[in-house]
């Protein structure tokens, strides 16, 4: 059943969503609030959009063009009433294809940046999954994996143009050597943990397409607090939408 939320932390956005199908998480609130954005951001692609969540933030913070893909029509449909609701058709595009035949129809070496939170789980045998599922598509790298999303980056990111990730710390060997297998130098890291005293369970990434070396690590990122709130640090940011953030 469809519904419709304010986005977490964005009183002044509206997201479509559906019980039955895989709803967006934090992560996707803290990826447009990590990727770097400046005056020269004039084209954004978000890969995989799902219902929209990234690019509606992203709006809050660039008047860039911004184009998101998602590989499922009903998700996509979603996507795009989300967009209309709040009033950001000249500014949002939601494109329903799957991103590995987009790619080519896109302007190499076009876009200032992409962001993309991808499937986590990596899978030996596909034909074991339903395609179709909203939630298997979402989850595991059955219609797209890691190393697609970067040759896609690639192929897409001016030069000196960077790519943003949020991911599993456990893929973050894979995430640095397939970056620098395709030219993409890893420029910042954040580590994001549910709380103090518990292991890191999400990463934050970005590397610069034939960037120079040169890695920065920023300090622990808590979500909650000891009591079970969201921490003073991500309700700070909430509470300017328009900064650039970490």
């Amino acid at each position: 059943m469809k519904v419709t939320h304010y986005l977490l932390g964005y009183d002044n956005l509206k997201i479509i969503q559906d019980s039955d199908m895989f709803n967006f998480s934090i992560d996707s609130v803290l990826l447009p609030n990590f990727a770097t954005i400046n005056t020269k951001t004039k084209k954004i692609l978000d890969i995989g959009c799902g219902n929209a969540p990234i690019p509606l933030i992203l709006s809050q913070k660039t008047n860039a063009q911004i184009i998101g893909v998602e590989i499922q029509k009903e998700v996509s449909e979603m996507a795009r009433e989300s967009v209309k609701i709040n009033n950001l058709e000249n500014q949002i595009e939601i494109i329903n294809d799957d991103i590995l035949k987009l790619k080519d129809k896109l302007e190499t070496d076009s876009f200032d940046l992409i962001t993309c939170n991808p499937p986590y789980f990596k899978v030996k045998d596909t034909s074991k999954f339903n395609k179709n599922d909203y939630k298997t598509i979402a989850r595991h790298e059955v219609t797209l994996n890691l190393e697609q999303v970067l040759k896609i980056a690639k192929k897409l990111l001016k030069n000196d143009a960077s790519i943003a990730l949020v991911h599993r710390p456990e893929r973050f060997v894979d995430i640095i050597t397939l970056m620098r297998q395709n030219n993409l130098e890893p420029k910042k890291l954040r580590f994001v943990y549910p709380k103090k005293g518990q292991n890191a369970n999400v990463i934050l990434i970005e590397g610069t397409k034939n960037g120079k070396p040169g890695l920065k690590i920023l300090e622990p990122l808590y979500i909650q607090d000891e009591n079970g709130n969201y921490d003073k640090e991500i309700t700070r940011r909430w509470k300017n939408e328009t900064a650039q953030l970490w």
